[in-house]
């Protein structure tokens, strides 16, 4: 269809493999279904893409179509020139198949919360097993100081009764409340043992978006610098055995869920319904699931406060910006925003692990 770009429209370079153009089409059909609320119009182009793009003759086709012509040298010679003699260079459309992001530079200036954060700070783990020390040691002094006052003072037969009474009894108390701290520090050091010394959890999808190694090596420069931060790359949603989401990123009860996204350059940004818009236009050059996946891990943890944020990299040569809008739950972001505002939040609660979350979501890492 004229004015479309079936690789824009399936989120995949025009290097794309059979595989990743099948696995984005089958992505974008679960959105753009009828069934689902889709459009029929919508769909059938989505059919159209994948048709085309899927057959080898009709896409060797499709790339002939869609490439510029060939400038001959007198062609080249008539083109306009800039003053000093340089020709202007021709408009870039599409992606770059050529192109390789860049990690980005991140000025520590800018990093409100990075001097807030000691990384070498105790990590506080939640909960708190096994009883409160302070009644236990309170008790044990209680028991000592009956023991010695009961030793030190003759006692008739019926206070004898009693003080060994009191005693028996504090003593099984005591013994009880004791084995409970043991079995308490056990569990605390199996777990340290097993996890206290990992940060990161899974490895990226290179092989299909190498987006994916820029935010994990991103993650791993900056925000492991908060004690209680882990970051897990590769989870699927409950009840789903799929790679859903490509990253996360655990602190204390704060939860971010990324995508990362090879897009054009352009200025990204939501609406009310949580549709992206690119240059003031409603964006067909991708999707994202992260909406869904949200709505998901709200419901597996209740308790936690869960976020998104659409990672997004130039697929050519270009700017990507977007803007702020903390209202969202949902929000594109440059890799330097997402250092900046996500470190930000999770600053807040910068040593603390919570053992029950963090296994939740260990749970959901694809194997």
């Amino acid at each position: 269809m004229r004015g479309v770009d079936y690789y824009e429209l399936l989120g995949v370079g025009s290097d794309a493999t059979p595989v990743e153009i099948k696995s984005a089409y089958r992505t974008l059909a679960r959105t753009m279904h009828p069934d689902v609320g889709g459009s029929d119009g919508a769909f059938r182009l989505l059919q159209e893409a994948y048709e085309t793009l899927n057959d080898p003759v009709r896409r060797a086709s499709y790339d002939s179509s869609r490439r510029p012509p060939v400038r001959t040298e007198t062609a080249a010679a008539e083109r306009p020139r800039r003053p000093g003699g340089t020709r202007r260079p021709g408009r870039d459309f599409g992606e770059d198949p050529d192109y390789v992001p860049r990690m980005p530079r991140v000025r520590l200036d800018d990093l409100g919360w990075w001097d807030s954060v000691d990384p070498q700070a105790r990590v506080q783990y939640l909960p708190v097993l096994g009883p409160d020390r302070m009644p236990t040691m309170a008790l044990v002094g209680a028991w000592s100081l009956l023991l010695l006052a009961g030793a030190a003072v003759e006692l008739n037969a019926a206070l004898m009764a009693t003080w060994l009474g009191l005693l028996i009894t504090s003593g099984v108390v005591i013994v009880l409340l004791l084995r409970k701290h043991i079995s308490a520090y056990r569990e605390h050091r199996a777990f340290t043992a097993e996890f206290g010394g990992q940060r990161i959890f899974g490895l990226p999808d290179i092989q299909h978006e190498r987006v994916q190694l820029l935010t994990a090596e991103l993650c791993a420069k900056y925000l492991i610098r908060l004690p209680g931060v882990r970051v897990f790359h590769g989870l699927a949603w409950p009840n789903s055995i799929f790679e859903d989401v490509h990253h996360a990123v655990l602190c204390g009860r704060r939860l971010v869920l990324v995508e990362s996204k090879s897009w054009l350059p352009g200025h990204y940004a939501t609406d009310e319904n949580g549709s992206l818009w690119r240059n003031g236009h409603p964006f067909r050059g991708g999707v994202t699931r992260l909406n869904e996946g949200v709505a998901n891990f709200e419901e597996l943890l209740p308790e936690v406060e869960v976020r998104g944020a659409v990672l997004i990299y130039p697929s050519r040569a270009g700017e990507i910006t977007t803007v702020e809008q903390h209202d969202e739950q949902v929000v594109p972001m440059t890799p330097a925003q997402f250092i900046r505002d996500i470190g930000h939040w999770l600053a807040q609660d910068p040593v603390t692990v919570d053992r029950e979350v963090f296994s939740t979501v260990l749970d959901q890492l694809v194997d």
